[in-house]
């Protein structure tokens, strides 16, 4: 027992320190209580086996499919649109929002599914996620308090009074206290705790795709020699595919794009439609008398070049290159890879000749769907791709054409957890291969939106609360306190169940903690000759306040990294939050359930 207390004592500073990775420690702290035999091998890697954990890594594949489907950039649309730009607006909405999703599905679950959204929205207000990501995961936590089902001790408390023949909390009797409580915990964020949170760097703000998109079409001089032209009746370019038209090896003017509809390299051409050419003046006529067009006076406000489907990327060539001294065709599309030649840039300043023979040093401005610029930069031979075209793809604005198959499967995932049909972790997994299946990404794309580190963490860390309960530590402690502070007055002992509770919470897995507590609180308050149900709610509420420390629960680890966060973050903003819930606890429990 006192090798499990110096083994956590030594973890928590070095979580505080923070010298090292938290899942490098959290490691070193499961090592050490196997090898000292705390627990057993098959104990110490039980959390890698975890529901939970399991659960958690789903769920990232289920937000990556959201991300790159863009439902994300949507959904923080409209949290920009619902805040009309106020961060303070904004940070209500998020954490009501949150909380009440919460009430029905897993804090986690919650969490993972609105994190992404949230982080876009953030950016888009000009402000850091850092500001918003600690008040989503207490959101979260405190969200669990609204009804039964919220957050597994509500199920704990209400099934240890069912097994001693005394009346359960039914399924809105949490809200009592929990709504009081949501309102506590969104006045001080708003008024106080976002002023204690840090402010992120901006080298991790997203990429501006509008601007990049704009700066690649200046330097390539995309606007000039822009000509709209109609698709007539008759024309012998109607049925075709853009790279049938070939006019851009034929007539060195390439489709930029097609007005009022999305760009696609394999959708046929119809009649009235408006391309838009990049040629020279002298080719017009001859674009209209060959093939069937008309010209139509430039628009007032030009399309862009790219869209959610369609993206441009800037290619170098390397000194090694194949292509060097090979004639292109501007216009067309590669052999290998599905991409279209937009323009040329040799010395800072576009080519205009036709076609163009390749040298070293040279820059290719070339358009395709996003996994078609993608997949071209894998090449490391022939030429690099400039950017993260990956990032890219995710921050174009709109809905793109996955993005209903990665809202069903959302959808489905929420539907089952809230009926209990299947397990959480069984809802969260098929939601994640449905989104593989349906297209939305890759199995590579899916392993790698896992942040594994967050995975190891929590895996790492559950062995401590199984040592702390079959060493019989933490029922020493909590025997002692409870029979200690009974004896002065209820009302101090549910002060004392109180701070017990969400002291364990800080460290071990909440469900685990109301199970240690639940049983002695029961007993404590059948020796007083006092209600259990105050004291029982107590529990429910102060195992919910896991506010101190990012591994107190899987939502504070899942906010961790992208909110930038340390490790003394959680405390600075979270202990002035859990000394007005204890307040509040105190003054409305006795007064709904009297003791």
């Amino acid at each position: 027992m006192i090798l499990t207390f110096a083994i956590l004592g030594i973890t928590i500073v070095l979580f505080v320190w923070g010298r090292w990775a938290p899942d490098l420690v959290a490691v070193l702290s499961l090592l050490s209580l196997a090898l000292f035999g705390v627990i057993e091998t098959r104990d110490a890697l039980a959390g890698f086996g975890n529901s939970t954990v399991v659960m958690i890594a789903a769920l990232f594949v289920v937000s990556e499919a959201l991300s790159k489907t863009g439902v994300t950039g949507w959904g923080g649309e409209k949290l920009i649109a619902v805040a009309h730009g106020s961060t303070s607006r904004l940070l209500v909405v998020v954490m009501i929002g949150t909380a009440v999703l919460s009430a029905f599905i897993s804090n986690t679950g919650t969490v993972a599914t609105l994190l992404p959204a949230v982080v876009a929205a953030a950016w888009a207000a000009n402000t850091t996620p850092s500001k918003f990501l600690i008040p989503l995961a207490f959101a979260a936590n405190t969200g669990g308090l609204l009804t039964l089902t919220g957050t597994p001790p509500n199920i704990v408390v209400t099934q240890a009074l069912q097994d001693q023949g005394l009346r359960a909390f039914n399924f809105f009797e949490f809200a009592l206290v929990g709504g009081p409580l949501l309102v506590v915990a969104v006045a001080y964020m708003v008024l106080i705790g976002r002023r204690l949170l840090p402010v992120q760097s901006n080298e991790q703000r997203p990429i501006d795709a509008a601007a990049h998109l704009a700066e690649l079409t200046q330097a390539y001089a995309l606007q000039e020699n822009q000509f709209r032209l109609r698709i007539r009746a008759g024309s012998s370019l109607i049925g075709k595919l853009p790279t049938e038209a070939a006019l851009g090896p034929t007539y060195g003017a390439p489709v930029l794009r097609i007005e009022g509809r999305p760009f696609a390299l394999n959708d046929p051409l119809r009649e009235g439609d408006v391309l838009v050419l990049r040629t020279s003046a002298d080719n017009v006529d001859k674009l209209t008398t060959d093939l069937g067009l008309a010209l139509v006076p430039p628009a007032e406000t030009p399309d862009t070049v790219a869209s959610k489907e369609i993206g441009l990327a800037e290619v170098l060539l390397t000194p090694r290159s194949d292509y060097l001294g090979r004639p292109v065709q501007i216009g067309t599309i590669g052999e290998r890879y599905a991409v279209q030649i937009l323009a040329v840039l040799r010395q800072g300043a576009p080519l205009q000749e036709h076609p163009v023979t390749l040298e070293v040093g040279d820059s290719l401005l070339v358009r395709g769907s996003w996994d078609a610029i993608c997949e071209l930069k894998a090449e490391r031979r022939n030429f690099v791709v400039v950017g993260a075209p990956e990032a890219m793809a995710k921050e174009v604005s709109g809905l793109r054409p996955r993005a209903s198959m990665a809202i069903a499967a959302l959808v489905g995932m929420v539907v089952l957890m809230v009926t209990g049909l299947v397990p959480t972790v069984l809802a969260a997994l098929m939601a994640a291969a449905a989104t593989i299946l349906g297209g939305c990404l890759t199995t590579r794309e899916a392993y790698r939106a896992i942040s594994w580190s967050s995975v190891v963490l929590i895996a790492a860390m559950i062995p401590m609360g199984k040592a702390l309960e079959i060493t019989g530590g933490a029922a020493l402690i909590a025997e002692w306190l409870v029979t200690t502070l009974g004896t002065v007055s209820p009302l101090a002992l549910m002060a004392g169940v109180f701070i017990l509770t969400t002291a364990f919470s800080q460290v071990i897995n909440n469900t685990a903690t109301a199970v240690l507590v639940s049983p002695i609180v029961l007993q404590a308050a059948t020796s007083l000759g006092v209600s259990p149900h105050p004291l029982l709610m107590i529990v429910a509420i102060s195992a919910s306040t896991a506010f101190l420390t990012p591994i107190g629960t899987t939502t504070n680890i899942l906010v961790f990294s992208p909110g930038g966060y340390r490790f003394f973050d959680y405390a600075k903003v979270g202990f002035p939050l859990m000394l007005l819930f204890l307040a509040v606890s105190l003054v409305l429990v006795p007064l709904i359930w009297p003791l």
